[in-house]
């Protein structure tokens, strides 16, 4: 049978609703499984509907039920008799105590009954389903509506369910299901009724509702292709404010509006930002990349007069880019400096964000003898990192970021380069809270590193030290990301970075807290920077290397050993080598005990081996290269000898290879 689902709702905020979008096939899917129907369907939207479209069977497949009870000697009493169990089994089941029966089932004889459940209709159980279905949808915040119990993310205002071009008279939410839909307001504000699905689709078309997203969104991007061509301007085309616009209409049209150039001398950040945030405007760049004095809207809106539109956003915007003008004029009056930090809580028990400064200072200090060379290369000094990092948060108390949150750091700078301060310093505050996702940009060089680095270990240590530890899904302070940050700026940099060894020299300014569970933390982030086996991090990790750039050479040059072919070979012969060493006492090979040729042999090569801990590609190769005398010594040594000096020596022997590849990874964490 043909289905046709529309929930009508009042405009569904786009955010919360695209945040959902994927889940909602896939909970439709498992409302049907519920009562064994299945079937693929599509899913169309706009911002006053939810459509689904598809075909299903008029009755579920029959389903076999298998019902198991309890065993015989509880199910039959001492007289043989049927126990009150095995009648309420019989009662579950709906049969007769002449049917019961037993069946061995994992070596036990229980109470057993099969059945076959006809398929219920379509529908018998399609209101139902509808109704588990929107309940199941999760959207963050929804809406409770006149005297109704129930809640969703927005009002339910109409409901049409066809079954081959039939009504399937039913209710949810409280409100009856018709044929007739909301068309686009310019069309007028009543329904507009139809007979078929056929002619649902029709009338949408008719009415200037566009019901596929996709169309709605080619349709924008080819009207941004054309303005361009009018303009000979090139449109920022932010990906999530064009998912959002598309949310946002039924029939889009793109406009092209203008502002004042004198807007032009507050920084572009901040255009587009109260563009985009406030008005869901895009930005046009001129061909040198710099900010041109128009911007696109995207109404929704059949008029083919724009005029009227471009006019109302127009002047909306000035009123927004005034007041931007306003704070940029404000805070530059002011000094740039970090004193009103002094009045700005980090944290309860962690001072004001000045303190916070001044611990990252002492971070920047130790962080510099550790980068020497990179920043003597730049010319900076540690005064001139603890200057980027006083004044690095001072952009905090000014008038524009208490109103662009989001433009924190990228406004210090500018004020740090309108106070004339040094070219580093105006970069590293901009960049000071990169990396901020997974796809971000890294400092752009040695001296924002160590800024960015010091804001992040002091966030780590901070919270730490008060117990503010992430926990689940929980992260509220962003220390996941804070850690990672670090391990990427320390990689990207690729001086020798001993992580433990760091955050104990670092530690004496915090609180006493456990280290450990700092250091296990930021290793931890580890198996999210890798698309390799996990198994390969874990090894490495339990080789106790703290050094977070050998660390990552060591991952790195393991992982592509266990992708070679026959590495399952490989690898059975030193998890064997691994096996037979637990708890082993290792010590020192005694030359002149041995007296086996494959001992001597595998003893000589192993000697060979040319180890270079710093490059670890070669030295694990040298290590795995040993295959073939190891397989030969298994072959021809008894290790256990009866003679307990040479089994000590036979295992010091193997045990000094598997120390050698410990120092790397340990191998037997290894797994497929």
């Amino acid at each position: 049978m043909k289905v046709l689902i529309e929930l009508g709702v009042e405009e569904l905020p786009a955010w919360p609703f695209l945040k959902e979008f994927d889940n909602i096939l896939p909970k439709w899917d498992a409302a049907l499984a519920k009562h064994n129907f299945k079937a693929d369907f599509k899913l169309d939207y706009t911002p006053r509907r939810i459509v689904l479209s598809g075909e299903l069977a008029e009755f579920a497949p029959d389903k076999e039920v298998e019902n198991i009870g309890a065993p015989k000697n509880v199910a039959l009493d001492s007289d043989g008799k049927w126990s009150k169990a095995a009648l309420a089994f019989a009662s579950k089941c709906g049969i007769s105590e002449s049917e019961l029966a037993f069946k061995e089932i994992k070596g036990k004889e229980v109470l057993y009954h099969k059945s076959i459940a006809k398929g219920v209709s379509l529908k018998s159980v399609l209101a139902s389903i509808i109704e588990d279905f929107a309940l199941s949808l999760s959207f963050g915040k929804t809406m409770r509506w006149g005297d109704k119990d129930c809640a969703f993310i927005r009002p339910l205002r109409n409901l049409v369910v066809l079954l081959d071009d039939e009504l399937l008279e039913c209710e949810l939410f409280g409100v009856c299901s018709n044929k007739a839909t909301f068309v686009h307001r310019d069309f007028g504000y009543d329904k507009v009724g139809f007979d078929t699905a056929a002619q649902y689709f029709e009338v949408l078309e008719k009415n200037a509702v566009i019901l596929s997203s996709e169309e709605r969104k080619s349709r924008i991007l080819a009207q941004f292709d054309e303005l361009e061509k009018q303009s000979g301007l090139k449109i920022e085309r932010d990906d999530e404010l064009l998912a959002e616009v598309v949310a946002i209409t039924e029939y889009p049209n793109a406009h092209l509006g203008s502002f004042d150039k004198e807007f032009l001398e507050v920084p572009k950040e901040v255009i587009i930002t109260s563009m985009k945030e406030n008005q869901r405007y895009f930005a046009l760049l001129n061909n040198d990349g710099s900010l041109a004095n128009r911007f696109v809207v995207v109404a929704n809106s059949t008029s083919k007069d724009s005029a009227l539109i471009v006019a109302g956003n127009e002047k909306v915007l000035r009123a927004r880019l005034s007041d931007a003008q306003f704070f940029w004029h404000s805070d530059l009056k002011n000094p740039f400096n970090a004193e009103k930090l002094k009045n700005i809580t980090y944290l309860a028990g962690l001072g004001s964000v000045y303190d916070k400064e001044l611990r990252e200072c002492e971070i920047s200090a130790v962080l510099a003898d550790i980068y020497s060379s990179e920043l003597k290369a730049l010319g900076a000094s540690k005064e001139l990192l603890k200057e980027a990092i006083m004044l690095s948060k001072a952009d905090l108390a000014t008038a524009m970021v208490y109103e662009f949150t989001d433009l924190q750091g990228i406004m210090g700078g500018y004020y740090a380069k309108h106070a004339g301060k040094n070219e580093l310093i105006c970069k590293a505050i901009t960049e000071q809270y990169l990396p901020n996702s997974d796809e971000s940009e890294l400092p752009s060089n040695a001296f924002s590193s160590v800024v960015a680095m010091s804001a992040k270990l002091d966030a780590l240590l901070a919270l730490f030290s008060i117990n503010k530890i992430p926990s689940g899904t929980k992260d509220p302070y962003a220390l996941r990301r804070a850690a990672l940050g670090v391990i990427k700026i320390a990689l990207k940099l690729g001086v020798n970075f001993d992580i433990k060894e760091l955050l104990a020299a670092l530690s004496k300014n915090y609180k006493s807290f456990e280290l450990e569970t700092l250091y296990d933390f930021i290793l931890d982030r580890l198996y999210a920077l890798y698309e390799i086996n996990p198994s390969i991090i874990k090894a490495c990790i339990n080789a106790g290397v703290s050094d977070l750039v050998q660390l990552d050479a060591n991952i790195r040059a393991l992982d592509i050993i266990v992708r070679a072919d026959g590495f399952e070979v490989w690898f059975d012969t030193f998890k064997r080598l691994a096996n037979i060493l637990k708890e082993a006492k290792i010590g020192s090979v005694d030359e002149s005990l041995l007296e086996n040729e494959s001992e001597k042999a595998l003893y000589s090569a192993f000697r060979a081996c040319k180890l270079d801990f710093s490059k670890p590609s070669e030295y694990l190769n040298e290590l795995f290269g040993l295959k073939g005398d190891i397989d030969s010594f298994f072959d021809s040594v008894m290790i256990n000898d009866p003679d307990e000096r040479k089994k000590a020596n036979r295992i010091a022997l193997i045990g000094g290879i598997y120390e050698a590849f410990i120092k790397i990874a340990d191998i037997k964490e290894i797994s497929a």
